[in-house]
C-alpha cells in the first residue's frame, strides 16, 4: 500500500508566524504532529510520504502515486482541506479524513470515501482491520479514550527538521478543566492522560538523535494537568536527561494559571528547562470568567500570577478574549492596560467564537444566536454569533486593543516590562549557533531599522534595552520581528475590514 500523508495550509494568521519565518530562513513553526504519529501507527511496510503545504507544493503526480491520501487537519485549515479533496476526487484518488476538523464536523465531507475519527489509537486500527479485507466503512467512530502507552513515536524521517522553527512533542491529552468556550473536553475528556518518564525520554531521544536542537513544544492543552505524576517521575528525569546531554533543548507548552500557585513545579520545569509558557488568561473581567466557566482564573491576583512565572525565568505567552455577554464597553481599555501592566509580550486576542461541540456553541444555538460557520480564527474580525453588545461597537473595541497593543510605541514598552521581571535560568538554553540567527540579525536591522517607518522607536527600544538589559538583547531582536509580524496581521485585517486605526 501507497499512502501519501497531506497537511493542509494555514491561513496568514496570529500564529502562522508568516510575517516572521522569512528572518530565520523557516518556511512553518511546527511540524504535522499528528501525521507523523498517524504514520507511525499505520502498517511499517506500507510506503509512506509526507506532504506539508505550509512548506512545499503538491503535484500531480505524488497524488497519483499514492493508493490513499490521508489528511488531518483543523478547523482554520478547512478551506486548505477542500481544495486536496476536490484534487483527489478529479483524480480518482481515495481519501481519508481524520483529526479534529473531520471528528468535529463529519457530516460536512460526504465526499471523503472514509472518515477515522476521534483518536488513532482506536480507531486506526478498526479501519486497517475493515480495510485489509476489503471491507472499509465510510466513517469509524469511538468515544472510547485510550492510554497514551499505546501512542508510537512520530516518524520524524518523513519530514525535513530544517523546514520548521520547532519541533512538537505530545506529553498529555484532556484538560480537568471545562471552559464553555472551548472544545477540548469534548474532543479529549476532563480526565488527563499521560505518557510515562521513559515513554517521554525515548521521543525526546529521537528527536536528538535525529539532530534537532532548539526549541520543543510540548503541544499539550494543558501540561500541568496531572501535577502529581510531573513532580515525582516526569520533570526530575527530565532534568537528570537534559544535564546529561548538556540541555539541548529548551521547552514550552500550554498551562492553566494555577501553575503560578507551586513554587515546587515552577523550579521544577525552571531547571528542566521550560523557559515559554501560553495560559488562557481570558479577560481581566470576573463576571466574564465566572459566565464563561474559567473558574481557576477567578479569586486571585492575575497580575501577580504571571509575574510570578515570569520571575522564574518562564516566559509567560496568553490568550484573551472579548464579546462574552457580560463584557461592557469598558473591557477594551480594560484589556489593553492589563495587558500593557503584565509585560505579556505576544499576547493573542480574539474575538469570542462559538465552535461546534462547546457548550458555548450549545447555548447560543438554544439562544437562536448562531449565524455564519467558524474560520477558525477568532483574530479576523468577525464572529459567528449574535452578541450583546452592539456588533459594530464590539468590532471596533477589538480593532483598538489589537491596533494599540501592537503599536510600535506600546508593544516595545511592554517588551521592556517584561524584561523588569524575567529571570532566566543560566546556562539552561541551547547554545548551538546557527548561521540564520546572524542573518536574522541583519535582516531586523535593514527592515525594521531603515525601511519601517517607525524605525526611530525600533532604534529607541534597541538602545534602551542595550543600557538597561544588555543580556537580553538577542531577545529584544527577536520580540521586535514578533512585533513586525502581528502589525501586519492585525492591521491589514482592520484595514480589509473597514475598522481603521485612529488616525
Amino acid at each position: 500500500m501507497k499512502v501519501l500523508l497531506i497537511y493542509p495550509s494555514y491561513p496568514e494568521s496570529f500564529w502562522s508566524f508568516k510575517h516572521a519565518l522569512p528572518f530565520i530562513n523557516k518556511k512553518a513553526a511546527y511540524p504535522p504532529l499528528g501525521l507523523l504519529t498517524v504514520a507511525a501507527i499505520l502498517p511499517q511496510e506500507w510506503e509512506k510520504r509526507l506532504i506539508d503545504l505550509n512548506v512545499r507544493v503538491l503535484p500531480d503526480e505524488d497524488l497519483l502515486w499514492a493508493d490513499y491520501v490521508l489528511i488531518s487537519a483543523m478547523i482554520i485549515q478547512k478551506d486548505s482541506v477542500r481544495e486536496i479533496i476536490s484534487r483527489c476526487r478529479s483524480l480518482g484518488v481515495k481519501t481519508v479524513g481524520g483529526g479534529p476538523l473531520f471528528t468535529i464536523s463529519p457530516e460536512d465531507y460526504p465526499e471523503i470515501d472514509h472518515l477515522v475519527l476521534n483518536e488513532g489509537e482506536i480507531t486506526i486500527p478498526l479501519f486497517l482491520d475493515d480495510l485489509s479485507r476489503g471491507s472499509a466503512r465510510h466513517i469509524y467512530e469511538s468515544l472510547e479514550k485510550p492510554a497514551l502507552s499505546e501512542t508510537p513515536v512520530p516518524l520524524w524521517r518523513l519530514i525535513d527538521f530544517h523546514d520548521y522553527s520547532c519541533i512538537g512533542l505530545q506529553y498529555s491529552r484532556g484538560c480537568p478543566f471545562d471552559c464553555e468556550f472551548c472544545d477540548i473536553t469534548s474532543l479529549y475528556g476532563r480526565q488527563p492522560r499521560v505518557k510515562s518518564a521513559r515513554q517521554l525520554l525515548t521521543e525526546l531521544k529521537s528527536i536528538y538523535q535525529a539532530g534537532w536542537r532548539g526549541t520543543v513544544f510540548i503541544v499539550d492543552d494543558n501540561f500541568i494537568g496531572n501535577k502529581a505524576q510531573l513532580k515525582e517521575e516526569v520533570l526530575p528525569s527530565l532534568i537528570e536527561w537534559m544535564e546529561k546531554h548538556k540541555h539541548p533543548f529548551g521547552f514550552l507548552t500550554e498551562v492553566s494559571i494555577n501553575l503560578a500557585d507551586d513554587d515546587r513545579l515552577l523550579e521544577l520545569m525552571k531547571k528542566a528547562g521550560f523557559n515559554h509558557v501560553f495560559i488562557g488568561v481570558e479577560t481581566p473581567s470576573e463576571e466574564s470568567l465566572k459566565e464563561c466557566s474559567k473558574y481557576n482564573n477567578i479569586n486571585r491576583n492575575l497580575l501577580a500570577s504571571i509575574k510570578k512565572i515570569q520571575n522564574y525565568g518562564i516566559e509567560v505567552s496568553a490568550g484573551f478574549i472579548v464579546g462574552f455577554d457580560s463584557d461592557t464597553p469598558s473591557i477594551f481599555e480594560k484589556q489593553i492596560n492589563f495587558i500593557q501592566q503584565s509585560g505579556i509580550v505576544v499576547a493573542m486576542v480574539g474575538l469570542l467564537s462559538a465552535i461546534k461541540g462547546t457548550r458555548l456553541f450549545e447555548r447560543l444555538k438554544t439562544e437562536q444566536r448562531l449565524l455564519l460557520n467558524y474560520s477558525g480564527n477568532n483574530t479576523d474580525f468577525s464572529i459567528n454569533y449574535i452578541p450583546r453588545m452592539n456588533t459594530q461597537k464590539l468590532l471596533e473595541g477589538y480593532r483598538k486593543i489589537v491596533t494599540t497593543i501592537y503599536s510600535p510605541d506600546s508593544f516595545y514598552d511592554r517588551i521592556l516590562v517584561f524584561f523588569r521581571e524575567y529571570r532566566p535560568a543560566k546556562g539552561h538554553s541551547p547554545r548551538d549557533f546557527r548561521l540564520y540567527y546572524l542573518k536574522a540579525l541583519f535582516k531586523s536591522i535593514y527592515y525594521l531599522g531603515i525601511l519601517e517607518r517607525d524605525r526611530k522607536k525600533y532604534w529607541d527600544f534597541i538602545l534602551k534595552t542595550l543600557l538597561r538589559y544588555p543580556r537580553f538583547l538577542p531577545k529584544a531582536f527577536t520580540f521586535a520581528i514578533y512585533g513586525f509580524h502581528f502589525r501586519k496581521i492585525f492591521f491589514a485585517e482592520a484595514e480589509e475590514k473597514g475598522i481603521l486605526p485612529d488616525s
